[in-house]
């Protein structure tokens, strides 16, 4: 078992940054596979990027990649995702997922690999 807890989240201008971490407690973090996906309103939850345990492997969403990065610490638990140049049609709310079955280089964009969910932190981006 692991409980997930965002943070970061906040109003941000349309161009700017914001980085969202994701703290992990229970069993091992470096155990874990981790993403990050959003849901926008009135839209179905989507892939945003996600890390291997080992963290040696990355991926992004089309929609993101060259503005986000996903890292994490395994010392303290944590994985982040560091989000520039934000687009205003992308307010939505992040969640991060964990889950435990992968490989340790392994990762998934699939929704229902992942065990564990985060409660999630709102990102809104104004014009």
């Amino acid at each position: 078992q692991v409980q997930l807890v965002e943070s970061g989240g906040g109003l941000v201008q349309a161009g700017g940054s914001l980085r969202l971490s994701c703290a992990a407690s229970g069993r091992t973090f470096s155990s874990y596979a981790m993403g990050w996906f959003r849901q926008a309103p009135g839209k179905e939850r989507e892939f945003v990027a996600a890390i291997s345990r080992s963290g040696s492997n990355t991926y992004y969403a089309d929609s993101v990649k060259g503005r986000f990065t996903i890292s994490r610490n395994n010392a303290k638990n944590t994985v982040y995702l560091q989000m520039n140049r934000l687009k205003t049609e992308k307010t939505a709310h992040f969640y991060c997922a964990a889950d435990h079955k992968l490989s340790s280089v392994s990762l998934t964009t699939t929704q229902s690999v992942y065990t564990y969910w985060g409660q999630g932190t709102e990102v809104t981006v104004s014009s």
